[in-house]
């Protein structure tokens, strides 16, 4: 069956499911899963955990070989399966269909990696583990959700935190729960149940909400625009190099008109992807951009990033950060942006 992270807990205490698959790019939902997880069958005397990494030329035989064998020093195991290779390939689908006829209750199977497509959750040995035990697809938590995951943390932790502390928290850390967990166990040591006031916050975990460029294009190829607004101003005020954030969008951008181009003399989505090396998780983000980023807007875009190297090189009555926003707006808003010069603020 399929399940979310915040029913984990109880699905756990509904008993034994002999297979647990995990699935997703948000790192602390996986962390915690398979910590709850693990934790969970320890105490029930699953007190052996043999861990593999699968690789495309990982042998499966040897989780058959473990799956069967008895151990020396416990009767009850966990075998952890990390898949770092993006899918499962036929071989090792042929294993686990074989190693779902032979699932007893001395064993729980934890396979757990990067998000799984559409195709791969149609494939048959995915659809037999589902339906003989849980399914845990790990989304980015944003908006409502993070607003109930912060207070389920906040309680959790008996934290006393006055009510307008949670929308800075929201700001600065919407998009890195690990970040934000570990500020909030930060503030449980230091203020245990005493009132944490926004200028409590303030003064400690304003400069912990670290961003990188990265983490800028991730965002701009989504078309999260607000967002990637705020990142940029929060690199302001990390001191984050300016020319480095022109040389990641300037790769970028160039990249992305080069795509434009070989599709339209119709080279494949997926031979683009090959020759790029883009993941399976960043896949998404890539054809969203793709099509929502015209080349009439990229090559605007372009135009207004190198305006963007000149002036930060030249003048110094401009905050560059702010011209690098309007960039990122006019890869999705060109039409609009190329009525307006690049320093329109101060025109």
């Amino acid at each position: 069956m399929r399940i979310y992270h915040n029913n984990l807990s109880a699905t756990l205490n509904q008993g034994f499911k002999p297979v647990w698959l995990i699935f997703g790019d948000e790192p602390w939902q996986k962390n915690d899963s398979l910590a709850t997880i693990k934790n969970t069958y320890l105490q029930q005397g699953f007190d052996e955990i043999i861990r593999f990494t699968a690789d495309d030329k990982f042998d499966w035989s040897n989780v058959t070989y473990e799956y069967q064998s008895m151990s020396l020093f416990s009767s009850q195991r966990i075998i952890e399966i990390e898949i770092i290779s993006g899918k499962v390939n036929e071989t090792a689908s042929k294993a686990l269909i074989a190693l779902s006829e032979q699932f007893n209750n001395d064993i729980i199977l934890i396979i757990h990696g990067a998000k799984l497509d559409a195709a791969q959750q149609k494939k048959k040995w995915f659809k037999t583990f589902e339906s003989l035990g849980c399914f845990l697809p790990l989304y980015d938590i944003e908006g409502k959700q993070l607003n109930q995951w912060l207070n389920r943390q906040i309680k959790q932790l008996n934290l006393n935190i006055s009510s307008d502390v949670i929308p800075l928290m929201i700001e600065l850390f919407e998009g890195n729960l690990l970040a934000l967990d570990q500020e909030l166990q930060k503030l449980s040591i230091l203020f245990s149940q005493n009132l944490i006031t926004i200028q409590d916050a303030e003064k400690i975990i304003i400069n912990q909400a670290k961003f990188n460029p990265f983490q800028v294009i991730d965002t701009l190829l989504i078309g999260n625009l607000k967002k990637c607004v705020s990142i940029l101003d929060q690199l302001q005020h990390e001191g984050a190099p300016i020319g480095q954030l022109v040389w990641f969008l300037h790769k970028e951008i160039s990249q992305l008109i080069t795509m434009q181009e070989r599709l339209k003399q119709g080279e494949s989505i997926n031979d683009l992807y090959k020759f790029y090396r883009i993941w399976d998780k960043k896949k998404p983000l890539y054809q969203n951009a793709l099509n929502n980023m015209s080349m009439h807007n990229l090559q605007q875009g372009l135009s207004r990033l190198a305006q963007v190297d000149l002036i930060s090189k030249t003048a110094s009555d401009f905050n560059p950060y702010l011209l690098l926003s309007d960039v990122c707006i006019t890869l999705y808003f060109g039409q609009t942006t190329s009525n307006l010069p690049l320093d329109y603020e101060y025109s």
